[in-house]
């Protein structure tokens, strides 16, 4: 459920902490495989990436459910000596990203981004950094499967990359990946509140000016990796 706050809507949930099920979701999700067939459009998608990623000499930074490209845009401006893969499952807003102009070091992927995590794992992509700015929380309670962390993609999502870093107007959600990411991915994790805000999308710059306090996680696979 959502309530209006200035121009945005600030998250509202019956769920005041991190949920009671999570460890025992995590817990089936680690004993199984997740084998829904990959879609079709996704593989295609793949395919077409790996040929660029090939011929790329630049290490890998994926921003998942980039949206309408700004935050895609962002990164590759601000890491210019790295490739940026902005995946979008939403044909209608992908248009609207290839409006604007794009940075040499960029390249914006209509796929389901669960298949194509998946598919980047099997051949063995070695990805830098991995950016989620403002998923769908889905707040209800009943709804815990459907986050990143409740997600059976999660395993693949925690291994995919050195850094990862998401970003979120509702502090549970974070608390949540960070107890995921610690129990069963072995990975370390900081949350803190964004004090200076250079909006990287839509959402943030959004969320920023309706006086709501955002927040992001970052985590590291190892104490050796160092993210610039």
């Amino acid at each position: 459920m959502t309530e209006s706050i200035g121009n945005s809507s600030a998250v509202i949930s019956n769920q005041n902490g991190p949920h009671e099920k999570l460890q025992a979701i995590l817990e089936k999700r680690a004993k199984s495989d997740f084998k829904r067939p990959i879609s079709d459009h996704t593989q295609y998608a793949f395919d077409k990436v790996s040929e660029r990623v090939k011929s790329n000499i630049f290490p890998i930074i994926l921003d998942s459910g980039c949206g309408v490209g700004d935050s895609t845009i962002y990164l590759a401006q601000k890491y210019p000596h790295h490739f940026v893969v902005g995946l979008e499952k939403s044909a209608q807003r992908l248009h609207k990203a290839r409006t604007k102009k794009q940075a040499s070091n960029m390249l914006y992927v209509r796929a389901d981004q669960f298949d194509f995590w998946r598919l980047a794992a099997r051949s063995g992509w070695q990805i830098d950094a991995h950016f989620l700015f403002y998923p769908n929380p889905w707040p209800k309670k009943e709804h815990l499967t459907r986050r990143i962390h409740g997600h059976p993609a999660f395993t693949t999502f925690a291994a995919l990359s050195n850094y990862i870093e998401v970003r979120s107007n509702w502090k549970v959600y974070l608390d949540e990946l960070a107890i995921a990411f610690k129990v069963f991915a072995g990975r370390s994790s900081e949350i803190k509140e964004i004090q200076e805000i250079v909006p990287v999308s839509q959402f943030e710059k959004k969320y920023h000016k309706s006086g709501q306090k955002l927040y992001k996680l970052t985590s590291s696979s190892s104490e050796k990796h160092k993210w610039i």
